[in-house]
Order: C-alpha cells, then structure tokens, then sequence
C-alpha cells in the first residue's frame, strides 16, 4: 500500500515539476493565494500554531482579526515559495534578472566571501528556496544541507529544482564534515537558522520576539572555527510577482567570542525584518517548543499552549538573563 502510494506522489509531484514552468507567471501568483487560503482554512492544528505564535510574540499589538490575516498571508506566502521552486527550472542565466531586486548591504563583504568562502544564513522567510538559486545565478553556488524525503522518488526530484542555478544538495548524514570541507576549499555555504531543536551541545538558547528558544549554531561554529563570515541574507517577495533579494549586515566570528551571544546577534537581523513583514515568516512552525520557565507540565502564559517546560533550555541561558 505504502508503495503504490508512493508511486502517486511521485507522480504528482513530477507532473507539478513540468506543468508549473509553462504556467504564466499572474496563474502562478493566484493559485499561491488560493491554495494558500485554502491551506490555512484546512489546517487546524498549523492556523491554531500559527495564531498562538503571534499572540505570545507580539502580545496585544494586533488583533485577533488581524493575527488571523497576518496567519493567512504566511500560508500564501509559503504556496508562493513552493510553487515558485518548481517554476523556477523556467528561469535561465538571461532571464533571471527581471524577476530578482538585488540590494548588497556591504559589497566589500561580499567580495571577501568569493575570495575566501562563507556561510550565508536566512530564517524560513519569505522564499527562502530561492536565495540558493539568486546567488547561484550570480557566481556563488551554495551547498545547502536537505533532509532526505520518507518517499525516495521525491528527494532527487527537489534536489533537481534545488540546484536549477548549480547549487548542490547534500544529505543531513555526515552533513557537518562535508560542509567544514568545503568551506576550507573556498566554498559557499547556505543555511536555515531559525529552526527549533532540542537544548544541547549543537544549541544556544536566544530570545525570540521576547522569548527564549533553542536553536542551531552550526553557522557560528563553522565560521568562527575558519575565520570566515556569516551573511544574512532575505529573500522578499513583491506584489508585482518579482522579489527583493537582500544581504544585511555581516558578522565576522572571532575564536574568542560567545557562540550564543554570536546566535542571538545573527536572529537579531532577521527579528527586525519580520516585525517589518510578519506575514513572510512561518508562523505555523513550533517556534518556542521548550520554555525554561514555569512548572513542568503546565504552560507559562508567556509561552505558546504547545510549549514543554525545559530545564536543559533554562541552563543554557546566560546566568544574569535567566529568568526568575
């Protein structure tokens, strides 16, 4: 049963992948929306996440109506992105320029990462498929980590759209080595940081929106490590169907410095650009999974209703910032 259906999602999806390049580009953007309303209307359990993230992280500045609104534009804004991946094979070295804005905040910066290599980071954020491909087109093919999927058939099917621009894709499996490798070869690195992971040796608990969260440090330790730079980077999606592609300002980790606070920095810039445009960011993702406050088993009120008491997340957090 499993197999067959399996086979269907494969075809599915591979019928998705020929079908979305030869759609005109106003279909693509109605059915982002469409689906993306659907989606949000359909999803139960993701519309309840996404409401309770914006409830704890932005308390009484909007309204339910308008968290409900901010909610519905993070699902269309992801039907955007993943319908965008597979149009994308539709994009070419002479075409691909109309469709991107692209603002350096330091091109000095940039420079330095072509001649010595780097790790660009960006949250789950607008499309963030589609910073790898952008830079790709611009000289600097990334190689970014992907979790294999549960069905075979449709991991080189992504992995195909996902190196459209000469990016490469490499398996979660001995992901750390291959990356440290390749960044001492000159190489260029792409990853998410804004992903929610169990307090330990490879985490720093960082506030987010006012909370404390434990997240990757991988670019931290990559870079600080090898002396190189950590660029982050948005990908903002338009009205007119184009996108703005941004670099903020870089952050050069030294051997001496706190990994944590070098963590916190880093969300710090994307923070910002989401108060700016909340409805880019994943809202129906578990942000805040662990809290290191309140009784063990019963939710601190600051906190999303899903969120587990964690005293691994408490020990981690910085002895004059932990809470009381």
């Amino acid at each position: 049963m499993k197999k067959l259906r399996y086979f269907f999602e494969t075809l599915l999806i591979e019928s998705a992948a020929w079908i979305m390049p030869r759609l005109p580009r106003w279909l693509i953007l109605a059915l982002s929306r469409g689906i993306g309303s659907i989606a949000y209307l359909a999803d139960k359990r993701g519309r309840t996440t996404a409401l309770e993230n914006l409830r704890c992280a932005f308390g009484d500045r909007y309204t339910l109506k308008e968290r409900q609104h901010i909610a519905r534009g993070s699902y269309q804004v992801f039907a955007r992105t993943f319908f965008d991946l597979f149009w994308s094979s539709k994009l070419t070295a002479e075409t691909w320029q109309k469709h991107f804005d692209i603002r350096l905040h330091d091109e000095q910066a940039e420079q330095q990462a072509r001649e010595k290599g780097g790790v660009w980071v960006t949250p789950h954020f607008g499309n963030f498929e589609f910073l790898s491909l952008t830079w790709g087109y611009r000289g600097l093919p990334y190689t970014v980590v992907a979790q294999n999927f549960k069905n075979p058939g449709l991991t080189p099917i992504f992995n195909r759209l996902r190196s459209h621009s000469g990016q490469t894709v490499i398996a979660q499996e001995s992901a750390i080595l291959k990356l440290m490798k390749l960044l001492k070869r000159g190489g260029f690195v792409g990853m998410l940081v804004d992903l929610n992971i169990e307090p330990g040796r490879t985490s720093a608990a960082i506030q987010c929106f006012g909370l404390w969260t434990s997240v990757p440090t991988l670019h931290v330790q990559l870079t600080q490590r090898l002396g190189l730079a950590i660029i982050p980077s948005i990908c903002l999606p338009l009205p007119d169907g184009r996108y703005e592609v941004s670099t903020l300002a870089d952050i050069h980790p030294k051997p001496g410095d706190d990994i944590q606070g070098l963590t916190q920095r880093a969300w710090d810039h994307f923070e910002t650009v989401i108060r700016e445009h909340p409805e880019c960011w994943m809202w129906m993702y578990k942000h805040w999974r662990y809290r290191p406050v309140g009784v063990p088993g019963v939710p601190h009120p600051d906190y999303p209703l899903y969120s587990n008491y964690s005293q691994a997340l408490k020990d981690m957090i910085p002895e004059a910032l932990s809470p009381k």
